[in-house]
């Protein structure tokens, strides 16, 4: 450990002259370990545009915040001295540290003059063993190149180029603060979450501008965000080009008024140019946009306000969203202050550049604690408690006052995941070499007139890429930014999507157009519209969203559903009240006329024919599809095949001659013509079912709809059920209208002729119509088809009879019956083969009923034999 100090201030006053016009060879303290510090004390170096010998170049613009930050260093190594884990080792550090000037060259000779004095002292002093710096990337760059050549460490603790990330080209390499890949990640999710699609970038010209431009266009690209222009300011002030960039890149700005966020990857003194310049030439514009604009600023100048503004305030740049590095507790470096603001004159000695702080006539050094960037003061800290954790590390093994410490062995002990701590909190390096702590967000303000820095608003996480938004009282707020629109073209709205144009260099820049019919947009600035799913919905020109298109079918809640389903009930009622009333009248002549008991056989099968018309209505299923049409088909041939009987038992009663009549009543079988032509349909119905095509549910799909409908499926088979009611319906309109001039009050010749008449016609009607015509009402057509039909033989057939039951009664007897078969004898007949009241009463007649009137009494006058057939005969027929 060393005790003796004075002989080193003595070298560092020999060795480190303080020379005049702003350079300086450095400030030095003792130590067993050496820790050197590169630090830009200026800003700039004079410009010399003559050839000239090989000189040390003057530094100008006195840096007040790189004096902080080399004071932090000086501060946080007292600390680390005055540790137990030091005093235990018996170590002190000692450091030289460097002003780079903000330049390569500079920086480079300084890396040099460290490396170089103790050799110059005559081997008394220890080599140094790591770096902490530089602030700029572009210079960090060259000091590891340079490093590297003897394994020495570098800790940075502002240098965020994404490049220094790269371990094969700078192995040595370690920082305290994100990569720049990171910040533009934390920007550029800035944008999405503000909707901003339409920015410019303005970068300086070196390794930290060109490195974070790469990630932003990267980064944009990938989101669907348009960079508007990217500028470039030159990085040296000096530049002789440099006011002119300056220009153009404000006149870009101007000219682009629909860019309303500009990111600014530069320095403090390059805004300090650049704002003044841009008020100027809005001011000439007698325009200003600057209310309106938000300025992305990096870390290399979001800190420090009091250095870029001048004059301005924020109504004339606008609002500025600043990203920097989190901070911790200042309270130690403060106190450190303090303590130096007492015995500043014996400091200034030591530390030239603390000197020419106070020589500008800055002489309170805690006014300059309270200028300081606690972000930078916080990462210096952290790269000298970094370095001074390893070097215990290396000297817990051995006793390093014998036997010096190698760079390398640090550089190895920073390598291997090591952990230290800093005001509580424990960090360590990445395999990148990076301690990756995310940014807080901060919003500019005014207060008293003077622009600062104001309350962090958000942090950026980096694992998730996420902000956490900070609530303040009477604060803005990062949200508050999405009110701000910065877009090459209006928003398209749902319902539209973005059309650009050929050759077009930006995808930002678009009309708006309508999505066609079946596509949607259900956000704003979609670039295609989505199909809809046809088979199941749809959408109108311009629509938001696709809407399901409604499952459409003859419904129970259809007005004309309800209509013809009233109508199949009262036919129902109908037939059963009609049913009762000739059962109840079985015995009378009327009924017995109209067939007895075969009237209740034909009203049974129109109540099915009624039923199978409701079965129509309500959603199809396969099984529904099946039902209706079978049980219409076997129930109208039943009530057909039942008329058929009796049309052709008019025929045999008075139509034909005696030989042929005895012939026809042996084949007039009641029951098996009737169970014959029902089992022919039967089987017809039972073909169709058993085909592959039987009738089924069918969806099909419309435009906007989805019809639930029965497919016939054979309609071959549907046909030939049809057309063989049909057929049993001509003969029994042929039989009937033979009979039509049988006496009248009992003759069902005529009531058949019109009941068949009118269900062929409506069938005749209905079969062109079902062919070209499709929809929910399809249905519709064929039920009122069947009500025509099934009412037709209601009203024929039985309306009549019952109108003689209950409301002619005389002539529903016996006499009335004799007396109008009298009068059909006496109308100028010749001959009558036999009348119906010659059929004997309750004479069997095949059926399971009984078709009889009562016998009647008929003179010899009104009987006139046929000649030749005997009486018998006649009776017989």
């Amino acid at each position: 450990m060393v005790t003796c100090i004075s002989p080193l201030l003595f070298l560092s006053v020999i060795l480190l002259p303080r020379l005049t016009g702003g350079t300086h060879e450095g400030t030095t303290a003792a130590g067993d370990i050496i820790i050197g510090g590169i630090f830009p004390f200026h800003d700039d170096v004079e410009e010399n545009t003559t050839i000239v010998p090989p000189h040390v170049a003057k530094c100008v613009r006195f840096n007040n915040h790189a004096l902080n930050s080399g004071l932090a260093m000086i501060n946080t190594v007292e600390l680390v001295n005055q540790s137990p884990s030091m005093s235990r080792l018996g170590l002190k550090l000692g450091y030289r540290i460097q002003d780079s000037c903000s330049d390569v060259t500079t920086a480079l000779r300084a890396i040099a003059g460290l490396r170089k004095q103790g050799e110059a002292a005559g081997g008394s002093l220890p080599p140094i063993t790591s770096i902490v710096g530089a602030s700029y990337s572009e210079i960090s760059i060259a000091v590891a190149r340079q490093l590297n050549l003897e394994l020495i460490p570098q800790i940075s603790y502002s240098s965020t180029a994404i490049i220094l990330s790269d371990k094969k080209r700078f192995p040595g390499f370690l920082r305290t603060v994100p990569s720049d890949l990171y910040q533009t990640k934390a920007m550029v999710r800035l944008m999405v979450d503000s909707g901003w699609s339409w920015v410019g970038l303005v970068i300086a010209d070196n390794d930290y501008g060109r490195s974070a431009l790469d990630a932003l266009l990267a980064q944009t690209s990938e989101r669907g965000i348009c960079v508007a222009f990217k500028e470039t300011i030159p990085n040296s002030l000096s530049d002789p080009n440099y006011s002119s960039a300056v220009t153009r890149v404000a006149n870009v700005i101007l000219t682009n008024p629909r860019v309303k966020v500009v990111v600014a990857f530069v320095m403090a003194p390059h805004m300090e140019f650049l704002l003044p310049k841009l008020k100027t030439l809005e001011d000439k514009q007698e325009e200003s946009a600057s209310g309106g604009r938000v300025w992305l600023a990096s870390d290399g100048w979001s800190s420090t306000p009091e250095d870029v503004v001048g004059n301005l305030d924020l109504e004339s740049i606008g609002k500025v969203v600043g990203f920097m590095f989190k901070s911790s507790n200042l309270e130690s470096y403060r106190k450190y202050l303090q303590r130096l603001n007492e015995t500043k004159e014996e400091e200034r000695r030591r530390n030239p550049f603390l000197d020419e702080f106070l020589e500008n006539g800055e002489l309170d050094l805690e006014e300059l604690g309270k200028k300081s960037q606690a972000q930078t003061v916080f990462s210096v800290e952290l790269a000298v408690r970094a370095l001074a954790q390893a070097m215990i590390g290396v000297c817990s093994s051995r006793n390093c006052t014998q036997k010096s410490i190698e760079p390398w062995e640090v550089r190895r002990a920073l390598k291997q995941g090591m952990e230290f701590e800093q005001d509580g909190e424990t960090y360590f390096f990445d395999k990148s070499g990076e301690i990756n702590l995310g940014y807080v967000v901060t919003l500019w303000n005014s207060k008293e007139g003077k622009v600062q820095v104001g309350d962090v608003v958000a942090e950026y996480h980096l694992v998730n890429d996420s902000f956490t938004h900070t609530i303040l009282p009477r604060a803005a707020y990062l949200t508050d930014l999405k009110e701000v629109v910065s877009r090459c073209s209006e928003s398209c709205l749902p319902g539209e999507r973005k059309q650009t144009f050929e050759g077009q260099l930006h995808t930002c820049c678009y009309k708006c157009i309508n999505c066609t019919e079946n596509t949607y947009s259900n956000s704003t600035d979609m670039d295609h519209c989505p199909a809809c799913n046809t088979d199941r919905e749809w959408s109108e020109k311009g629509s938001s969203r696709c809407t399901p298109k409604t499952l459409e079918y003859f419904s129970w809640d259809d007005g004309f559903a309800v209509v013809l389903l009233t109508l199949a009930a009262l036919g129902i009622l109908l037939s059963l009240l009609v049913g009762a009333l000739f059962l109840h009248q079985c015995q009378t002549p009327v009924v017995k006329a109209a067939g007895g008991g075969l009237c209740q056989v034909i009203l049974l099968s129109l109540i099915g024919s009624f039923i199978s018309a409701m079965v129509f209505v309500g959603k199809p299923s396969n099984l529904t599809c099946k039902v209706r049409q079978v049980l219409f088909g076997l129930s109208f041939t039943l009530c057909v095949s039942c008329i058929l009987v009796k049309s052709l038992k008019i025929l045999l009663a008075f139509q034909f001659n005696p030989a042929l009549g005895r012939v026809f009543r042996r084949l007039y079988q009641p029951l098996v013509i009737v169970c014959g032509c029902l089992t022919l349909q039967l089987l017809t119905c039972l073909l169709w079912l058993l085909l592959p095509s039987s009738p089924r549910e069918k969806l099909t799909v419309q435009p906007t709809s989805i019809l639930a409908e029965c497919h016939e499926g054979s309609h071959v088979a549907f046909g030939v059920m049809l057309s063989y009611i049909a057929v049993l319906a001509l003969v029994c309109f042929f039989c009937a209208f033979k009979g039509r001039k049988l006496p009248q009050k009992y003759n069902e010749a005529k009531f058949i002729t019109f009941g068949m008449l009118l269900y062929l016609i409506s069938w005749a009607i209905f079969v062109p119509v079902y062919i070209t015509t499709s929809g929910k009402y399809l249905p519709a057509v064929e039920m009122v088809v069947i009500l025509i039909s099934s009412y037709g033989i209601i009203c024929c057939h039985f309306l009549p009879k019952c109108y003689i039951i209950l409301f002619r009664k005389e002539h529903n007897t016996k006499d009335a019956f004799i007396q109008d078969v009298h009068k059909y004898a006496f109308r100028g007949q010749d001959t009558v083969s036999v009348s119906e009241c010659d059929l004997p009463e309750d004479k069997p007649t095949g059926l399971p009923f009984t078709i009889g009137l009562p016998r009647c009494s008929c003179p010899d006058h009104m009987y006139r034999p046929h000649p030749a057939r005997s009486q018998q005969e006649a009776r017989d027929t």
